[in-house]
């Protein structure tokens, strides 16, 4: 039986609001020992926040991060899966789209979860896994 995004995904997961500073995100990202943090407006995600995000979107420009927010350095395009996907077709689509982590929501688009590759290692085979890290770390074609 195919395993769905449910039986690998992470639940609870720590957010952090459009509004908050890119320093409160660093400390929050610091303590919990995560690269990244889902942006939500009560439980609906809105964007994603990266360690490299406030890097580069910000810190790199500049920007004070005592006073920057998250809203202006996040990625506003997230991509998102359901609880009841297969995990196999996750990580098809990780591999198309080029990115390691998918948040999981439910049918009114509240946010339940998240899934990373990390996940997803532990629950399928490791050639299937690798092909799709191969395929997200290949250089997107330019423009």
């Amino acid at each position: 039986m195919a395993q769905t995004i449910r039986e690998v995904m992470t639940r609870d997961v720590e957010v952090i609001g459009p509004q908050d500073t890119l320093r409160d995100a660093a400390e929050k990202m610091r303590s919990l020992n995560v690269g990244a943090l889902p942006v939500c407006e009560g439980n609906h995600v809105v964007g994603m926040l990266t360690d490299r995000d406030i890097v580069v979107r910000a810190i790199a420009l500049g920007m004070d991060s005592a006073v920057t927010t998250v809203e202006d350095a996040m990625t506003g395009n997230v991509q998102f899966c359901h609880a009841e996907d297969d995990a196999l077709g996750v990580l098809a689509r990780m591999k198309d789209l080029q990115v390691r982590r998918f948040v999981v929501v439910d049918e009114d688009e509240r946010l339940v979860g998240i899934v990373a590759l990390g996940d997803l290692s532990q629950a399928l085979s490791e050639q299937r896994v690798g092909e799709a890290l191969e395929g997200i770390s290949e250089p997107a074609p330019t423009l």
